[in-house]
């Protein structure tokens, strides 16, 4: 009220007569209507079967509306019961083999826009400037959602993490598609992710920047232990894609999510496109986990463990490995709950329980990588917070190098 909103009260939300009323008032005011129901949460109206459908009284006007336009009333359908329209992955990228190969952000960027093209209701923003984390919708149609172009499809939220989410989580009860910031801010939205995970609801949240990417930004904008604490969630879908393709499996598994919200980790700087006719194909995303490169007849003596942008590492350690006749196999492990709930003798495929020597890589927190590698193996990660200089002198300070892995994974074998 203070803010000049005329504010309406309905004190009991079950009063269909008294909300109505309100309606109506709302209906013809101008300005600033805003209506506020009191309820219980848990507590729900009676079914009633005494309603105008059940006694076959005519349909109302908003009803005789979508009649008339069957394909909106379809899409509307489609909306209510989060099901994707036919098409939906049509002109979805394929990656070639690339050394050089694109940022994460980059990949997502240009999937994001062809995804808006193919599902109406998917719109969205950012709670930074859109054109540095690639959220923002650059096709030609794709506008901006302001009040006189309803149609547009780019938010602006401001600098708001949290209002960003909790807008997001309100898009996603409307049954509207939406994401949208920088990693290391998802602090500011914790709130509101944790309630849409509580919620059940399937939210995209895109986060860049996800490691020391940064460079010269320093500590305060390099995610450390951001990723451990999101894996804490629970019903939070985390992933962090290695690769051009990954992010695209990355985007056909979270769009046919109904009732769990996404947070996706990309990176800033290029990721090499992976050889998908010498290494796996990316549509074993799918599974949380998979082998991406094997020693020869697929019985490891060690195994590399990593997610994101380390799977570059782990692959060019486990090359120089298998050249000195140590038997290497690298996993990609872009979503730890993923992989969780497979079954138990996939999980075994993946890491063999015989299989003792496992080294694990992540530019992030440590914490919690003992799960997979066990006490005895070895985790190169942070156990501090980063520091500002170029990505290169960055890796190099803190060991990102595969030479290092390479050295961890004879150690283990005591073959050093």
């Amino acid at each position: 009220m203070a803010y000049g909103w005329n504010v309406l009260g309905v004190s009991d939300a079950n009063d269909t007569g008294c909300t109505e009323n309100a309606l109506d008032v709302f209906r013809n005011t101008k300005g600033r209507p805003m209506i506020i129901l009191d309820s219980h949460l848990g507590y729900g109206a009676p079914h009633k079967q005494d309603t105008a459908a059940a006694r076959g009284e005519p349909l109302g006007e908003e009803e005789i509306r979508l009649k008339a336009f069957p394909e909106l009333a379809a899409e509307i359908d489609q909306m209510q019961r989060r099901e994707l329209p036919a098409g939906w992955g049509r002109n979805l990228l394929v990656f070639r083999a690339d050394p050089k190969g694109i940022a994460g952000r980059d990949i997502s960027s240009k999937l994001l826009n062809v995804i808006a093209q193919n599902i109406p209701w998917f719109l969205g923003g950012s709670a930074d400037p859109g054109a540095s984390n690639r959220t923002l919708l650059t096709y030609e149609a794709a506008g901006e959602f302001q009040a006189d172009t309803p149609a547009g499809k780019n938010l602006y939220y401001g600098i708001r993490e949290h209002t960003m989410a909790s807008i997001v989580n309100g898009l996603s009860l409307s049954k509207l598609g939406a994401f949208g910031t920088f990693f290391i801010f998802n602090d500011y939205a914790r709130p509101a992710i944790r309630f849409s995970a509580i919620m059940e609801l399937p939210r995209l949240f895109v986060f860049t920047h996800d490691a020391m990417g940064d460079g010269e930004d320093g500590p305060t904008h390099q995610p450390f232990e951001q990723l451990a604490s999101l894996r804490a969630v629970p019903g939070l879908v985390k992933l962090r894609p290695a690769d051009a393709n990954e992010v695209v499996e990355a985007y056909r598994y979270i769009l046919q999510l109904r009732h769990a919200p996404v947070a996706l980790m990309l990176s800033r700087q290029p990721l090499p496109t992976f050889d998908r006719t010498k290494y796996a194909q990316a549509s074993g995303l799918a599974r949380g986990a998979y082998v991406l490169g094997d020693a020869p007849g697929g019985n490891p003596e060690i195994i590399l463990i990593a997610s994101g942008c380390e799977v570059r590492l782990a692959v060019n350690a486990h090359e120089t490995l298998l050249a000195q006749g140590i038997r290497s196999r690298v996993v990609s492990m872009p979503s730890w709950n993923i992989f969780d709930h497979q079954s138990q003798d996939y999980r075994n495929s993946m890491l063999p329980p015989a299989v003792k020597a496992l080294v694990a890589i992540e530019q992030a927190s440590t914490f919690g990588w003992e799960r997979f590698t066990g006490y005895s193996g070895r985790i190169i990660g942070m156990k501090t917070f980063g520091a500002s200089a170029p990505l290169e002198e960055l890796q190099r300070k803190f060991r990102f190098e595969h030479e290092h892995v390479v050295a961890a994974a004879k150690e283990l074998l005591g073959r050093s």
